[in-house]
């Protein structure tokens, strides 16, 4: 069975299962579409072993032959001739259990990955002897983020590296560092109940086959929508609200709703209890979101127009609701930072490799009563970067929420 050595995105070496214990094992599913009870099929599966204080201790990952097409390979970017090598379902499953047994799952969007490893499980003949024990890293994010609930702007919140998403290694690694910020946020003593709530799960009886690792493929470049959907603020208010919103910006990737998309987008609000208002709602908000970022960077250019009508005819929302929005400029007035000043209670964010370790000026700042902070959220007053023209997830989450980015500089003026 193949493993993946870290760092993320090399296939080093065969790795064999480890024994089970205590711990956190994060999937990540890519799937020919959103219908795991019907006809769509799980295409690749990347599972990341984390202790349980978070540290990553091991990865796996391969591809999986689904016995049909292979669904939006413009996204996930799988071919047909890496498939045809791969094994079925049913030959990983017992090895996949055995990687799963005695651990928390987790999971970003954890819904849509436990619907794909029941149903996939089931086809194979199986049916686990215990329940699933999970987290959900994009319901935590309402929890510890505040807003910004997609992979990708978690990730940025914590300066996470996510480079070549819509590959189930990438995604599964970054989940699992993205819980590990969460964990060391809280503290280890937080997660202890769930992980002494996790029973041992039945062997699987069925042959087992080697992985298929995917080869390195070409780095993935986001659609300008896509774009934007990584930078939109989190517009739901519940978790199910969100789970809905997280299948809408995966269906509109490519600006095209096909009948397929739209029965999956009816069968989650069925499922979630969304009324037909409460989904229209979300659609215009969302949209209201877009034409928000929009302007982030001045007057919205005419790609950006077109893109965003585009969006409302296929959401069903009003273009009118864009004319107003557009006609509205977003203005974000910084403060001047010769009369700015931190009070106790502030919270803070630091950022790159500083002149002085970190943890001093963390230190440093505690005992004037202002708290560091590890992630970007919107509470945040200040972020203070290495370098105040960071390219950083840190800088640029600061930049789209309007909190000035100061330098060390300033820093050491106030508080050294």
């Amino acid at each position: 069975m193949a493993g993946v050595s870290l760092p993320p995105a090399t296939v080093a070496s065969m790795t064999p299962i480890p024994a089970p214990a205590p711990g956190f094992a994060t999937i990540d599913f890519e799937t020919t579409g959103f219908y795991a009870e019907g006809t769509d099929r799980a295409i690749e599966v990347s599972v990341v072993h984390s202790d349980p204080d978070g540290t990553i201790t091991g990865q796996w990952e391969t591809l999986v032959n689904p016995g049909r097409d292979l669904g939006r390979q413009d996204i996930h970017g799988i071919t047909a001739r890496e498939i045809l090598s791969a094994p079925q379902f049913a030959g990983i499953a017992g090895d996949l259990i055995d990687l799963l047994t005695g651990r928390v799952i987790v999971a970003h969007n954890a819904s849509f990955d436990l619907r794909f490893l029941d149903a996939e499980l089931g086809r194979a003949g199986y049916w686990g002897s215990a329940p699933w024990v999970s987290v959900c890293t994009m319901r935590l994010a309402r929890t510890y983020l505040g807003s910004g609930t997609t992979l990708a702007d978690c990730c940025a919140a914590f300066d996470i590296e996510l480079g070549g998403a819509h590959r189930a290694a990438v995604d599964a690694r970054a989940t699992a560092e993205l819980f590990a910020a969460y964990i060391g946020s809280t503290g280890q003593a937080s997660w202890q109940q769930l992980l002494g709530s996790v029973e041992m799960l039945a062997p699987h009886a069925g042959e087992r086959h080697d992985w298929l690792p995917r080869a390195d493929v070409a780095a993935y470049t986001p659609s300008f929508l896509e774009r934007i959907i990584d930078r939109v603020p989190d517009v739901s208010d519940t978790h199910e609200q969100a789970e809905y919103l997280a299948l809408v910006e995966r269906c509109l990737l490519d600006r095209y709703l096909s009948e397929h998309e739209k029965d999956a987008l009816v069968g989650l609000a069925e499922r979630a209890g969304l009324g037909r208002a409460t989904v229209e709602r979300l659609h215009r908000d969302y949209l209201s979101a877009l034409v928000t970022v929009a302007w982030a960077d001045g007057v919205p250019t005419e790609e950006e127009r077109a893109d965003l009508y585009a969006v409302a005819h296929l959401l069903e929302v009003p273009v009118s609701v864009v004319d107003d929005a557009l006609a509205r400029p977003v203005e974000v007035t910084a403060p001047t930072m010769g009369s700015f000043a931190l009070s106790a209670g502030d919270v803070v964010v630091l950022t790159g490799e500083m002149l002085r370790p970190r943890s001093e000026w963390e230190e440093r700042l505690r005992e004037h009563g202002i708290v560091p902070k590890p992630a970007v959220t919107k509470a945040a007053r200040l972020v203070i970067a290495a370098d105040p023209d960071s390219l950083s997830g840190k800088a640029r989450k600061a930049r789209d929420y309007g909190i000035p980015i100061v330098g060390e500089t300033w820093l050491a003026d106030r508080y050294a």
